[in-house]
């Protein structure tokens, strides 16, 4: 998300770099690429106006550092503005109600509400520690009930059933009459979408919210209509007391100017991002993380949260212990490491919260290919247990085998051999753990020709230098 933005915006502050001081002129110009790349990211042009006034006035105000060079000083300006219009903190859910606290899904058909529902469950359970029960009071939409049944024994939560033949009313007050029976924490509710806003749907979502009296209203919009969202999303909040909005898809959009545009548009919060497919891929909004990343900086608070919930640790410490003591690095660690990569959400996801980012070649970010990750598990499944341990071992016959099982080339093989190895001087340095010369080891394989330094980075590609 938001590779565009960043890329425009951080050729614009390179060029501001070079200046000895910030003046009226060079703030111009470099505001006149930032309301372009802001326009080309489809935020709302409303939006941009009040940004860019604001950015102007405390630039060329008293606020400039003399401790900071003309292009940092910009971007902090920026940075905080952009912190501003997103809102200046996370928006909790608040849930502080007598249980079960209600929460009310609205939004338009295709906008991924019912997964979102699933998702949200799934966090409210396993990160608040919430008993939840999810209910589908969409009686029009063909398979809306099967499909959100099925998501919620997926993310092993409460279902209540409900029948199409129904009113969304009487579905909604039997579903809370069992939530208190079974002393639910949290009872959501989906409802019906439509292709397009109307009457019939805004005066049935009304009669739910005043039946219900939910904590929580919140509006699912898809991230990808851009400012659309933002003005979908303000048709719902003038009809329906909104608490907060659900960004979802924003993994597929490479612009980001919903994220921009509907704090701003509606003044109600954006509460979470959906960045995946994945029951685990939600997020809580983070408006000053997102603005680092925007920015080209990176937001490794998220990428330390994210390695704490996903990577096995009991895994990691073993091959700690066995690098430390110097027993090697064998094909079956390098298959280990990939799969914890994956389940970060591959070295693009990585990428994406590594701050230095803005420092990589125009377009150096979207080349990052995940497939070759499934490509390299692959040829390593292939492998015998001996083969894995010992590579050294493989000849042309051996070779063959492996690819044709696979499905790969030879080229392929052997590329994963070189990473490999390279791999392999990099552990060797980390015996006794060594970290600066882990470091050094990094550093030599930045500039690996055709390796790009790591897997799934671009051919010839560097990772930036941080100091």
């Amino acid at each position: 998300m938001f590779e565009n933005l960043t890329e425009r915006l951080s050729g614009t502050f390179r060029k501001l770099s070079g200046k000895s001081t910030l003046t009226e002129s060079n703030i111009q110009d470099a505001l006149r690429e930032v309301r372009r790349a802001l326009l080309e990211a489809d935020v709302a042009l409303s939006v941009v106006k009040d940004f860019i006034d604001r950015v102007s006035n405390r630039a060329v105000g008293q606020e400039v550092s003399k401790s900071l060079t003309p292009g940092q000083a910009f971007i902090k300006i920026v940075q905080a503005e952009m912190e501003a219009i997103m809102g200046s903190a996370n928006a909790e859910l608040d849930l502080k109600a007598t249980p079960p606290a209600i929460v009310l899904m609205a939004g338009l058909q295709g906008a991924g509400k019912t997964t979102t529902v699933a998702k949200l469950s799934h966090w409210l359970k396993n990160e608040a520690q919430k008993s939840v029960m999810v209910v589908s009071a969409d009686v029009y939409r063909p398979a809306a009930i099967q499909q959100l049944q099925t998501l919620a024994t997926e993310v092993d939560v409460e279902f209540f059933a409900s029948e199409s033949d129904q009113s969304p009313e009487s579905i909604a007050a039997a579903a809370l009459a069992e939530a208190r029976k079974k002393f639910v924490d949290v009872l959501i509710v989906d409802t019906a979408g439509r292709l397009a806003i109307d009457e019939e749907m805004m005066n049935e979502i009304r009669s739910l919210h005043s039946q219900l009296n939910p904590v929580e209203t919140l509006f699912v919009v898809d991230a990808m209509t851009g400012q659309d969202a933002a003005v979908t999303a303000k048709a719902f909040n003038d009809a329906l007391p909104l608490t907060g909005v659900v960004l979802t898809k924003a993994d597929g959009d490479a612009r980001g100017g919903a994220a921009l545009s509907v704090r701003h548009v509606t003044g109600k919060p954006i509460k979470f991002i959906g960045m995946g497919e994945k029951p685990d891929a939600l997020e809580p909004f983070y408006p000053d993380r997102i603005a680092s990343r925007i920015l080209g900086m990176g937001d490794v608070l998220s990428l330390i949260e994210e390695a704490e919930k996903k990577v096995d640790k009991q895994k990691a410490e073993k091959f700690a212990r066995k690098i430390k003591k110097g027993k090697g690095f064998d094909l079956e660690d390098f298959k280990e490491q990939l799969q914890q990569m994956q389940n970060m959400g591959g070295v693009s996801n990585i990428m994406d919260k590594l701050p230095g980012m803005g420092a990589l070649p125009p377009g150096a970010a979207q080349m990052v290919d995940d497939s070759q990750f499934r490509r390299m598990e692959a040829i390593i499944n292939s492998m015998t247990l001996r083969e894995r341990v010992n590579p050294d071992i493989l000849n042309g016959s051996r070779k063959r085998r492996i690819t044709q099982g696979s499905g790969t080339q030879i080229q392929d093989l052997n590329r994963l051999l070189k990473q490999h190895k390279q791999m392999q001087k990099v552990m060797k340095k980390m015996k006794g753990g060594n970290m600066a010369n882990m470091m050094r080891g990094l550093g030599g394989m930045q500039g690996a020709p055709g390796a790009g330094g790591m897997p799934g980075m671009p051919p010839g590609r560097k990772l930036p230098r941080f100091r």
